[in-house]
């Protein structure tokens, strides 16, 4: 079972590439201010949550802190090729707002498993 540890990361990145590659006109969102940017930053926080998932927990428990900084550096890498991806897609526009959202997202998972992790320590 520990080879399939990767298929949830795999689904949450071509979920995020189908989305990305949708027109401008073709999501029925509501206009909501912001509201993109909130999903920016719950759909990589997803992303991050099975990335760390996909992560042999040894590797995690052996090094802790570099194996959180190259989940972030994964998500931005995602994030900006994502953002490129759309520069293709009919009105659609790439924006470093979307990446900033992407890693704020990622970055609060990230920080979230730290904290549940620290509270089962104590």
């Amino acid at each position: 079972m520990k080879k399939f540890r990767q298929i949830p990361m795999l689904v949450v990145m071509g979920i995020i590439f189908f989305l990305s590659h949708q027109s401008a006109g073709s999501l029925a969102l509501p206009v909501v201010y912001g509201l993109d940017k909130v999903l920016h930053l719950i759909a990589y926080a997803v992303l991050a949550a099975t990335v760390i998932y996909a992560v042999p927990p040894h590797i995690f428990r052996a090094h802790p802190l570099q194996t959180r900084m190259l989940i972030l550096a994964f998500c931005l890498a995602y994030g900006i090729s994502d953002e490129f991806h759309q520069s293709f897609v009919p009105g659609r526009e790439p924006s470093i707002f979307d990446v900033v959202a992407d890693v704020c997202g990622a970055a609060l998972m990230l920080g979230t498993v730290w904290f549940l992790k620290q509270e089962k320590t104590a």
